[in-house]
């Protein structure tokens, strides 16, 4: 929006020029989405627990959690408030990228508040098979969307691949699928790991830096072309809200690390995690986001394992407790222990996806 009122007056006052780098109002997105956490983040916990909106306490974690149980909840509102206002600023608001990738956060985010507050209403939320139907009816609409109006019609159903330039698998039909297992694993990934004070939204933060990365050498022609990435002509707003994200991330991690002020609830970590692998798909990057969400995998990882280990075995488990955090919990390590150990590697993961793209 800054963008449209401002640019044009650049003829009149210099400094607007900047307007027209990515990387000027990608930086102040960040900034930006920042200060709307911070200031808003008081009140908001204010009228949350005015309102007794709290966090319900599952039985099957850890005893010192239950603890937590009078805890504000539905924090994601903060987040995804200042993603999105920080979006429609310094994104080009014309852009289909940005369109989809509001969508697709929108979407999420209404369903997420939907269960938050039926868990409030009626002491349970939607049924996982409702909620992943919604959130597969999200991942086929982008899809058919992506099939039938693709940014780069030569690559409209194709995919990247780890480690290897100027190899494009043509998935054809299946792409359609293809987008929403990767929009709905990504969302329910991030949804698993939040359970510890400021681990699922600081590994979306990293996750979220180094998609700004990538979206901002997808959409570079010359950068693109250097590093054998797929050039996607106007993905590179996709940066701006990327950072939007990182800096929503860190104001909401200003009131949620330890000891946590307010828990984001599934209206943050449904549409937060799918926002992330909506722009994995956007770019043509959805492989890359099994190394950039390494930690979201793992946790997700150790819950069908977990389960499938217990229905064969009848009763053994491979875990002391799934999700993964919860078994260093019972193994003694202390809360924020895990959480910043989850953080180191979550950064080593993300090394490493951004060094795939030299090593193409």
């Amino acid at each position: 929006m800054l963008y449209w009122l401002l640019y044009p007056l650049r003829e009149y006052f210099s400094p607007f020029n900047l307007f027209r780098y990515i990387t000027f109002r990608a930086a102040y997105s960040a900034v930006t989405a920042l200060v709307i956490a911070l200031l808003f983040g008081p009140p908001l916990i204010r009228e949350l627990k005015k309102r007794r909106i709290w966090q319900r306490i599952s039985s099957d974690v850890p005893a010192r959690h239950r603890e937590k149980k009078e805890m504000p909840t539905m924090g994601g509102v903060l987040i995804l408030f200042s993603i999105i206002v920080s979006t429609l600023l310094w994104a080009r608001v014309e852009n289909r990228f940005i369109h989809l990738i509001l969508f697709s956060t929108v979407y999420l985010g209404t369903l997420g508040f939907i269960d938050d507050w039926l868990k409030l209403k009626r002491n349970r939320g939607l049924k996982k098979t409702e909620k992943l139907f919604w959130q597969f009816l999200l991942g086929l609409l982008i899809g058919f969307y992506l099939y039938f109006k693709p940014f780069a019609p030569e690559f409209a159903t194709k995919t990247s691949v780890l480690f290897f330039k100027n190899i494009f698998p043509d998935l054809g039909w299946l792409y359609i699928p293809f987008v929403a297992f990767v929009i709905v694993g990504a969302s329910n990934a991030v949804n698993l790991t939040d359970g510890l004070d400021g681990l699922a939204i600081g590994i979306a933060g990293i996750g979220a830096a180094s998609y700004a990365v990538l979206s901002y050498v997808t959409g570079h022609m010359k950068i693109s072309e250097y590093l054998n990435v797929l050039f996607l002509n106007g993905s590179g707003e996709l940066t701006v809200f990327c950072t939007a994200l990182l800096g929503g991330a860190l104001g909401f991690l200003w009131y949620n690390t330890y000891p946590s002020q307010l828990f984001m609830g599934d209206v943050g970590s449904l549409a937060i995690g799918g926002a992330v692998g909506t722009v994995a798909v956007l770019i043509k990057q959805e492989i890359l986001l099994l190394l950039v969400g390494g930690v979201f995998v793992l946790e997700a990882f150790s819950v069908i394992v977990q389960v499938l280990y217990f229905k064969v075995t009848k009763g053994k488990r491979i875990f002391k407790m799934s999700p993964l955090h919860h078994h260093y919990e019972l193994k003694g390590w202390k809360e924020p222990k895990v959480v910043v150990r989850f953080w180191i590697i979550a950064i080593l993961f993300a090394f490493i996806a951004l060094s795939t793209l030299k090593v193409r």
